[in-house]
């Protein structure tokens, strides 16, 4: 309660919001400026709708920053905004890589291709093309990723995983931060923000290494964009800033941060927001020659047909000796002068609203991919499971049903059997009866079974003279139950 009351009664120092708000004049002029070019001279959609996204991530995290600064009892809701248009900001970096390599098709067609260079090398000559070889400590739990179509989807959804994440992250810290236990800033076991900075650690950590990736790979592909400074631009804004924040926080969790500037902001999150300020103001600036506009205006419309070499000529006329060494020399074509003024196909209207209806269909696309994905092995792994359970089942059944049969069939053998069957079952052989043979001999017991006078059971004859005792009497030479 003393925090809120704390931050509602606070107010930065006026040095720090002059300075503040001067960076942020600067970076709206220059980024707007930016944007109306590129609106103007909207003449490759496919490029542009993303790298618009690209450029507005300037502009949205110097007006953040500064409305943080100035209100901090905000500045929660003002990180988490700044945030999530960080990761839609690498994702439109990725689709304009993408696009200027032709589209995915084509980005898929080059990996392919790069990717067959490989098993076509010689076994004598190593050669990475066409692999991605992972550096350390990464190469201990990933294997090399061949380029191909599968190569390409690891990259997009490592790309649009983290804007999954950081997006329901955000909100997951507004109802932390509602119950007041987000502590934004705080590396406490009892609140969300250590947690929610370990998950986004990792997430942002793999966007970025597959967006680097990627970027190895088709770095000569792109080399008609310039694509380093590019790459080092965004990834300066989204991953400097990103640690810068976790840095300071650090600092003043162990009481390290003691410079002019924060004795005066007082609060961790103004030290973020001021600094943040001054960055896009400096990033502004570079934006203007890493990402111009001048490539699009001087474009054109674009004109259908082709220019053909010897392609005029049918198979059946003969080709002039002269003509083909002719046409070996360099050629040079006189085209036709650009016109600057010329106006392209779309006004700046059309062009916003392509931007923003024809980028959310990528989007909404691209979304659904990765959540199939993501949800594909867990929904294998699940069916599996069930899998197993069912075949236990079935062995637990099968188990029972033999035994009850085994049970049956005993029960049947018991009950049909004859009473003389019963007897021999319940009688009990025992061959002393007649005399062992070494006390009595094989001649002496026949004559105990003449002068006996009885017959065995087992030939069907009766016994005349059948010795009782007790609740038995012997039969031959066993002892049966009394009747």
């Amino acid at each position: 309660m003393n925090n809120i009351i704390i931050l509602l009664s606070y107010s930065p120092p006026a040095w720090a919001t002059i300075i503040a708000a001067a960076f942020l004049l600067l970076t709206l002029t220059l980024s707007m400026y930016l944007l109306f070019e590129h609106l103007s001279a909207y003449k490759n959609p496919e490029e542009q709708k993303f790298l618009i996204g690209v450029i507005l991530m300037v502009p949205c995290y110097s007006i953040e920053s500064f409305v943080s600064l100035v209100n901090p009892s905000i500045s929660v809701d003002c990180e988490i905004l700044r945030d999530c248009y960080e990761s839609f900001a690498m994702y439109c970096f990725g689709r304009y890589l993408v696009a200027c390599l032709g589209g995915e098709e084509r980005t898929i067609e080059f990996m392919e291709r790069e990717g067959r260079a490989t098993f076509k090398t010689p076994l004598l000559h190593t050669s990475d093309k066409g692999t991605v070889k992972h550096p350390f400590p990464m190469n201990y739990f990933l294997k090399p990723w061949i380029l191909g179509r599968k190569f390409y989807q690891i990259v997009k959804f490592g790309i649009v995983q983290y804007m999954i994440i950081k997006s329901l992250t955000a909100i997951t810290a507004v109802i932390l931060e509602a119950f007041g236990i987000y502590c934004e800033g705080e590396f406490k076991w009892g609140c969300g923000y250590p947690y929610m900075a370990i998950v986004l650690n990792f997430s942002q950590s793999w966007a970025l290494y597959c967006l680097v990736q990627f970027y190895t790979v088709t770095k000569e592909e792109l080399a008609h964009i310039q694509p380093l400074a590019k790459f080092l631009t965004f990834k300066s804004i989204v991953f400097l800033t990103w640690w810068q924040g976790v840095a300071i926080a650090l600092l003043y969790t162990f009481g390290l941060f003691k410079s002019p500037i924060a004795q005066g902001l007082q609060f961790k999150s103004s030290v973020q927001d001021f600094i943040i300020c001054i960055e896009m103001g400096i990033a502004s600036i570079v934006h203007l020659y890493v990402f111009p506009s001048k490539p699009y205006e001087l474009m054109g419309d674009r004109l259908p047909g082709s220019v053909a070499v010897l392609g005029d000529y049918s198979a059946d006329c003969p080709l002039d000796p002269d003509e083909i060494r002719d046409s070996e020399r360099p050629t040079k074509l006189r085209l036709p002068t650009p016109d600057v003024d010329a106006k392209s196909g779309m006004t700046i209207r059309e062009s916003v609203r392509d931007v923003v209806i024809g980028g959310g269909g990528y989007i909404v696309k691209d979304v659904k991919f990765t959540v199939h994905q993501a949800v594909e092995p867990v929904e294998k792994g699940i069916t599996r499971f069930n899998e197993k359970l069912h075949k236990i089942s079935q062995n637990i059944k099968k188990h029972e049903k033999d035994r009850r049969r085994t049970k049956d069939d005993s029960c049947i053998v018991s009950s049909s059997l004859s009473p003389a069957a019963k007897k021999v079952i319940r009688g009990i052989d025992d061959p002393l009866l007649n005399g062992s043979i070494s006390d009595s001999g094989v001649s002496r017991g026949k004559k105990h079974r003449r002068q006996s006078g009885y017959t065995s059971a087992e030939s069907g004859g009766e016994s005349s003279s059948d010795q009782i005792y007790g609740g038995y009497q012997i039969r031959g030479n066993r002892w049966v139950t009394k009747e």
